[in-house]
């Protein structure tokens, strides 16, 4: 990438900030008349040229004014970009809802729904596949007569529930005996090591061991599907309203038909090897085809030391990153500070 001089940086700077707001593209008359840039318009009309030459810009068209491409979104976010501090009132509400759910997907639901609605952006957080996470406990309830309730929480705060069937004759002492075997067995197991295990229950008890059986089931099942991750996305109907959205429905159809319901969407928010697409990916510094139309901004939550997910903002290129950038990352803090009180 080359280094753009002072000049060429401040028109750079001007130029993104314009078409961030309008989405339309910008000429060299507009940016002499509302930017102090200290040249004329044709010594602006130069540059731009030069910008494009170098990768900086694109011009949709011949009598367009400029747009900036990918590399140019690159060079302001990282050389340009002068983040906006969250502001108290955002702080509060974020904070707020951070506080206020018992269990993972409850918190990253809120979380992305406030993410989403201050941003009017695509917000999508992904809960860690990680086959090591341990079971923290395992409890079974009674519905009634004939239905019980098993709870399963993981270390990382994730909780799931399931309603199992109660066989004709279990007493209130065999949910007891049930739930002594899951405290034995299923607590400080890792998810993978819970899906294979293989447990069969022989204690004479007919209803106890069909129940039990039946609990055993229901957690290998939960495991394995625990281990494949969960995805909670908020925020649709922002993202259908931006101008090159509305203009090509393409790319969205294809986010939402082909992308957000496939493995591939876990990968593509997971950290890349180079620090400088980590928090902020840039249309075709996507691998993947089908995110290419978009920018990423995304930052991982913990408990603790260990991470637990990642929350993520995905919009049009065209995105307030000064605005966004710090946002997700004020959002991450919020999440890792209240899953580490309540499960660290």
């Amino acid at each position: 990438m080359s280094e753009l001089d002072a000049r060429k940086q401040s028109i750079l700077h001007a130029l993104v900030l314009e078409y961030v707001e309008a989405a339309e593209p910008v000429g060299s008359e507009l940016l002499v008349h509302k930017y102090q840039l200290g040249v004329k318009s044709a010594t602006v009309r130069n540059e731009l040229a030069e910008m494009s030459e170098l990768g900086y810009l694109e011009q949709p068209h011949t009598s367009a004014g400029r747009i900036p491409s990918d590399q140019g979104y690159r060079y302001y976010v990282d050389r340009l970009l002068l983040e906006r501090d969250v502001d108290a009132q955002t702080k509060q509400k974020v904070r707020a809802v951070a506080a206020e759910g018992d269990a993972l997907q409850s918190l990253l639901s809120d979380a992305a729904r406030v993410l989403s609605r201050f941003t009017q952006l695509l917000t999508v957080a992904a809960i860690t596949r990680n086959a090591g996470i341990t079971v923290r406990s395992a409890l079974v309830t009674a519905l009634g007569p004939t239905q019980s309730l098993l709870v399963l929480v993981l270390d990382n705060g994730h909780v799931e529930n399931r309603v199992i069937e109660v066989p004709p004759g279990l007493t209130l002492q065999d949910i007891g005996s049930a739930n002594e075997a899951l405290a034995a067995t299923a607590a400080g197991q890792s998810l993978v090591s819970l899906a294979k295990t293989k447990v069969h229950s022989a204690s004479g008890n007919n209803a106890l061991d069909r129940f039990q059986n039946g609990l055993w089931t229901a957690l290998k099942s939960l495991a394995r599907d625990l281990t494949r991750g969960k995805l909670v996305i908020e925020g649709e109907e922002y993202i259908f309203t931006k101008p090159e959205f509305q203009r090509d429905v393409a790319p969205i159809s294809e986010l939402f038909q082909n992308f957000l319901g496939s493995d591939e969407v876990y990968a593509a928010l997971r950290p890349s090897s180079s620090g400088t697409t980590d928090v902020v990916r840039i249309g075709r510094e996507n691998q993947d085809e089908r995110l290419r139309p978009f920018s990423i901004v995304r930052s991982s939550f913990f408990v603790g030391e260990r991470e637990a997910g990642v929350i993520a903002l995905i919009g049009p290129t065209r995105m307030q990153y000064d605005r966004s950038i710090p946002l997700v990352s004020f959002t991450a803090k919020a999440l890792s500070d209240s899953l580490t009180k309540f499960f660290g």
